[in-house]
């Protein structure tokens, strides 16, 4: 019997844990709530910051910094080194940074996106029909290179108009932070 890697499993596991938390989300409406709110309570159970929120670290473990919520990996931030042979079939399906935004596995180097509505390093000059569609086709841009693990969007995609539109008009009310994230690092350039 063959045993797998914890990792090998944490992403589809995660992924799962992400659908279950925006299926809730999404069968709860509430006409208490503004759009914003409503995306703000989806964002949170889906689990957004895990992902795109810098961390603190305290003397309970990391927290997400309130300072830089939702803004992406650190600009001015050193990728560790990636240790050689560590993904593999056999191996560690996928390695993370201490704060969970940058991901290592088969399909390279992934950095969480500022998703601050600054309009030069964020989402500031999305509209909600891009950012619905960029969900939906799971490229970036709506056109261009694919998004990567450990983003779960064909999840997310499957949620409605209006709740995608809920989750952009809550990112739309964050400050805007200046965070240019860096471009996917391909396998063959590790």
């Amino acid at each position: 019997m063959e045993l797998r890697p914890a990792t090998m499993t944490c992403i589809p596991l995660f992924s799962l844990l992400v659908a279950v938390f925006l299926f809730i989300g999404c069968t709860r409406k509430s006409t208490e709530l503004s759009p914003a709110e409503r995306g703000k309570y989806l964002a949170m159970a889906g689990g957004c910051g895990d992902c795109h929120s810098p961390k603190a670290f305290t003397a309970a473990g990391p927290v997400p910094d309130t300072r830089r919520l939702l803004s992406g990996y650190p600009s001015g931030a050193k990728l560790p080194e990636i240790p050689k042979g560590i993904i593999g079939p056999t191996q560690w399906g996928a390695i993370t940074t201490n704060d969970m935004t940058a991901w290592v596995g088969p399909w390279g180097v992934s950095f969480s996106y500022n998703l601050t509505p600054d309009p030069t390093t964020g989402i500031g000059n999305w509209d909600g029909t891009l950012f619905i569609q960029i969900l939906r086709t799971g490229k970036f841009m709506g056109t261009s290179r694919d998004m990567l693990p450990p983003m779960p969007w064909q999840e997310i995609g499957k949620m409605s108009d209006d709740d995608l539109k809920a989750i952009f008009a809550y990112l739309k009310s964050l400050p805007p932070i200046e965070n240019s994230t860096p471009a996917p690092i391909p396998p063959s350039q590790q």
